[in-house]
C-alpha cells in the first residue's frame, strides 16, 4: 500500500513522474546499458571468485568417488591404491587427511577398475561398440524452465559416469558456453559455419547440375566460401572438464537466423533442417562421441529445428503449472504442424520424382518437471502426471537453495566442493540432479540395446 494506506498506482502525479524521467535512449545508449552489465558482471565475478577466464574443476575426495563415481568400498579403493603405486594416489591437504582425485585420475582409475575388478560390477558404461553417438536435444519454448541448467547437469553427469560428451551451444544467449567457460570471438567458432558448409556442399553439387545443363551456376558467397573448408574439429574447444568438450555460441550466433532463409529462398532443395546433423556425421563426431547435448534457444527458428531433427533422445524441461501444462501442449503442436509441413513438402517433390519420402522419428521424447517445490506443486503435478502419461518422467527435479547457490556462480553442482557446506546438504542437493540422470540413462541404455538388436538381427538375417 502507498501512503496512508492508498494503493501505489492511484494518485501519481505526471509531473512528479515527468521529473523523474531519463533521456530517451537512442541505440548508443544501448551499447552503454551492455557495457554497464558487463562491469557489473565483472565486479560479481571479483568478489565470488567465478572464473573470467579459465575455469578449472575442482578435485573429488575419497568419499565422493566411492559413493557416486566407482562402485567399490572406500577400504578396498585405498587397499587397490596402495597395491598399485603407478595408479594415481591423489593429493592430501593435511597429514592424513582425505585424498583428492582430479576427474582425469577418476577415469584413470575406472579404467583400472574395469579390467581387474570384479566383472559384475559397472566401472564402465554401456555403450555398444560400432553405433554412434546418441544425440539428446533439450528443448523448450519457455524461458525460466531450467533448460540450460538441465541440459548442463546432464552433460556433466554422464561425463561423471565415464561418457565423453560434446555440448552444443545453440542459443546466443550463450549460458551454456559461460558454464563450460568458453571464449567465443565471433560467430566462426560457434555452429555457424557447420550449416554454412552444409549449404555450400549442397550449393556446388547444385552448380554442377546447372552446368550439365547449360545454365549459369549461382554465385558462392564470401561467406560460403569461407566456411566451406571449415570442419566440426575447427570450432570444438576443450573445457575444464577433461571428457566434455563445447562447441559455443555467442550474440553474433542470432544473425543466422536471418541469413539462412536466405540461402533457403536461393536453393529450395536445400534441406536446411538437415545441416547441423549431417556436418557433424559427416566430420565423424559421432564416432568421436558418446554423448551430444544439444542446448536450444526459447524460440521455434531454423536453430533449434535443427536441434530437433538431429535429436536421438529430445527432453523437454517444464514446470508445475497450469500455464506450464498449456505451453508444454502447445510446444508440441507447434512441434506437429513444423515437422508435418516438411514432410508433406518434402514427400510430394519426392514423390513426383520416384524417390523414397521422408520421415521424422525421435528414440524417445520425455518432459521433465523442473524447479520443482513438493509443498505448493505436488497436486498440478500428479495431474500433469495423469494428463501426459509416460511421455513425463516420473522425477521432479526438485529446486534447492544449493542449486540457487551453484547458479549465481555459474556453475552447476557437480562443480561446487561439498566442505563449502557439508555432506548431508551437498548429497542432498545432488540428488535430485542425479535421479533425473538416471532417468535419461535408463531412456539412453534402452535405445541403445535397441539399436544394438537391431544391428544384430540384420547381420543374422544376412548370414
Amino acid at each position: 500500500m502507498g501512503i496512508d494506506g492508498q494503493v501505489p498506482y492511484l494518485g501519481i502525479s505526471p509531473d512528479d513522474a515527468l521529473a523523474n524521467m531519463d533521456a530517451p535512449i537512442d541505440t548508443e545508449g544501448l551499447a552503454k546499458i551492455a557495457a554497464t552489465c558487463r562491469n557489473g558482471w565483472n565486479t560479481i565475478a571479483g568478489r565470488r571468485h567465478v572464473a573470467t577466464e579459465q575455469k578449472t574443476l575442482r578435485r573429488f575426495s575419497t568419499w565422493e568417488i566411492t559413493k557416486y563415481l566407482i562402485p567399490v568400498a572406500p577400504a578396498h579403493f585405498r587397499r587397490v591404491l596402495r597395491q598399485n603405486p603407478q595408479l594415481p594416489q591423489g593429493l592430501t591437504e593435511t597429514d592424513g587427511g582425505a585424498k583428492w582425485f582430479t576427474l582425469d585420475e577418476v577415469l584413470r582409475l575406472r579404467t583400472h577398475f574395469a579390467a581387474e575388478g570384479s566383472r559384475l560390477r559397472d566401472y564402465l558404461p554401456y555403450r555398444p561398440p560400432g553405433l554412434p553417438a546418441k544425440m539428446v536435444t533439450v528443448a523448450n519454448f519457455k524461458g525460466g524452465v531450467g533448460k540450460t541448467t538441465t541440459a548442463a547437469h546432464l552433460a556433466m553427469s554422464a561425463a561423471l559416469d565415464g561418457y565423453k560428451v560434446l555440448v552444443v551451444d545453440l542459443d546466443s544467449q550463450g549460458s551454456m558456453t559461460s558454464i563450460f567457460g568458453g571464449q567465443i570471438e565471433d560467430k566462426w567458432k560457434t555452429v555457424f559455419p557447420l550449416i554454412a558448409r552444409h549449404y555450400g556442399d549442397h550449393l556446388r553439387r547444385d552448380n554442377q547440375s546447372r552446368l550439365d545443363r547449360g545454365e549459369a551456376p549461382l554465385p558462392l558467397d564470401d561467406t560460403v566460401a569461407q566456411a566451406i573448408e571449415m570442419t566440426t574439429q575447427d570450432i570444438v574447444q576443450h573445457t575444464h572438464w577433461p571428457n566434455i568438450d563445447l562447441i559455443g555460441s555467442q550474440l553474433d550466433l542470432y544473425w543466422s537466423e536471418f541469413q539462412l532463409p536466405i540461402w533457403r529462398t536461393q536453393t529450395r532443395a536445400w534441406r536446411l533442417w538437415d545441416a547441423l546433423s549431417d556436418r557433424l556425421e559427416v566430420d565423424g563426431v559421432l564416432q568421436e562421441y558418446d554423448l551430444v547435448v544439444l542446448d536450444t534457444p526459447p524460440s521455434l527458428g531454423n536453430l533449434t529445428i535443427n536441434a530437433l531433427t538431429a535429436a536421438d533422445i529430445l527432453l523437454v524441461p517444464t514446470g508445475a503449472s497450469f500455464l506450464e501444462l498449456e505451453a508444454t501442449g502447445r510446444f508440441f503442436d507447434m512441434l506437429h504442424t513444423t515437422f508435418a509441413s516438411i514432410e508433406e513438402a518434402e514427400n510430394a517433390a519426392a514423390q513426383a520424382l520416384g524417390h523414397a519420402g521422408l520421415s521424422f522419428e525421435w528414440d524417445a521424447v520425455r518432459a521433465v518437471v523442473t524447479r520443482f517445490d513438493s509443498g505448493q506443486q505436488a497436486e498440478i503435478a500428479a495431474l500433469m502426471q495423469t494428463s501426459l502419461g509416460t511421455v513425463l518422467s516420473p522425477h521432479r527435479q526438485d529446486f534447492t537453495p544449493l542449486i540457487g547457490q551453484a547458479d549465481e556462480q555459474a556453475a552447476c553442482i557437480y562443480e561446487t566442493d561439498y566442505r563449502d557446506f557439508n555432506r548431508e546438504a551437498y548429497a542432498r542437493g545432488r540428488s535430485t540432479f542425479d535421479a533425473t540422470y538416471a532417468g535419461f540413462k535408463r531412456l539412453l541404455l534402452g535405445v541403445w540395446r535397441r539399436d544394438e538388436l537391431a544391428a544384430e538381427e540384420t547381420v543374422s538375417n544376412q548370414s
